[in-house]
């Protein structure tokens, strides 16, 4: 079995958005030569998630929308996490729902996805540098 570790870097500028990172996990596994196993995609931050949906601008809306309603930024008093100085409860909440990680099985040396599938990284407490592990197991 082989297997294969990168780091994928983002910087998003606001607080909250949604990068569609397929591309850059299908770089990935064309790198390790592997064409048959699993990829584990997973955020190394806990206000960041990664998730597998549909890539459409009214899905990334309503997600925003929806979030936001359940784990409203403000009022920051509201979270008692915010009383360490921290103004990021709310995305600590946001990242539970969204998820840390996505599992896709490697066919043929492709991503084995079902219709629409799209690999997203959701940011809830952006404007610095954040990382997401991409490993690769299998032959």
């Amino acid at each position: 079995m082989k297997t294969f570790r990168e780091e994928l870097w983002f910087n998003v500028p606001a607080r909250r958005g949604f990068i569609n990172i397929t591309q850059s996990v299908e770089d990935c596994l064309r790198k390790s030569k592997i064409q048959e196993g699993l990829v584990l995609v997973n955020a190394m931050h806990i206000t960041a998630s990664v998730f597998i949906n549909d890539d459409e601008s009214g899905l990334h809306h309503d997600y925003e929308t929806w979030l936001e309603g359940l784990a409203p930024h403000e009022p920051i008093s509201r979270y008692l996490h915010n009383r360490t100085g921290e103004d990021n409860g709310d995305a600590h909440l946001k990242r539970q729902v969204m998820g840390r990680e996505v599992v896709v099985a490697i066919t043929r040396g492709k991503l084995d996805f079902g219709p629409w599938e799209q690999i997203f990284y959701g940011e809830f407490d952006g404007k610095r540098k954040k990382r997401v592990l991409v490993k690769i197991i299998g032959e």
